[in-house]
């Protein structure tokens, strides 16, 4: 929470005392030191207190384009580090999964195509940009990472 800002984190705080909903994955980049709770949906319940899979992508473990969307002044902050080649990792009751950074890139708001749907497995990262930017942001910080050859993303096993 050290690059939150602070009504983040007083509504971070404040999400903390609300029924908490189903965590469907724990999203984990450890070259930026980000470990969050991935919830359904992109609602300001969801965000104040987690990363949220955005409506109609593919769900964490299963084949598709799993997006998942956070606050750039909260959980995706982190962001701003991260490199292509970086591992990401996903986590599931089921399986975990261990993918790379392909690609960032800077987009509008209004460009869905990032989150459209792939005939692989994939996870895109969606959070507002600039990240120190006052107000409404103008564009979005998009990260696209596949799954590493030979990982679990393709052949996962349980309890691992």
């Amino acid at each position: 929470m050290k690059l939150w800002s602070g009504i983040r984190v007083r509504t971070y705080k404040a999400a903390l005392k609300r029924p908490t909903p189903l965590t469907l994955a724990i999203l984990k980049i450890p070259s930026i030191h980000l470990e969050v709770p991935v919830h359904d949906g992109t609602s300001d319940a969801v965000l104040d207190l987690a990363a949220g899979r955005i409506e109609d992508t593919a769900l964490p473990g299963t084949p598709g384009n799993v997006g998942i969307a956070a606050h750039r002044d909260g959980y995706f902050r982190a962001l701003k580090d991260i490199k292509e080649g970086d591992e990401l990792v996903l986590e599931t009751r089921v399986a975990t999964e261990q993918y790379r950074v392909e690609w960032i890139k800077i987009t509008v708001p209004t460009d869905v195509s990032v989150i459209e749907a792939t005939p692989g497995r994939a996870v895109t990262l969606v959070g507002c940009y600039p990240f120190y930017h006052v107000g409404p942001a103008p564009q979005r910080f998009i990260v696209r990472a596949v799954p590493v050859t030979g990982s679990p993303a393709t052949a996962s096993t349980a309890g691992s």
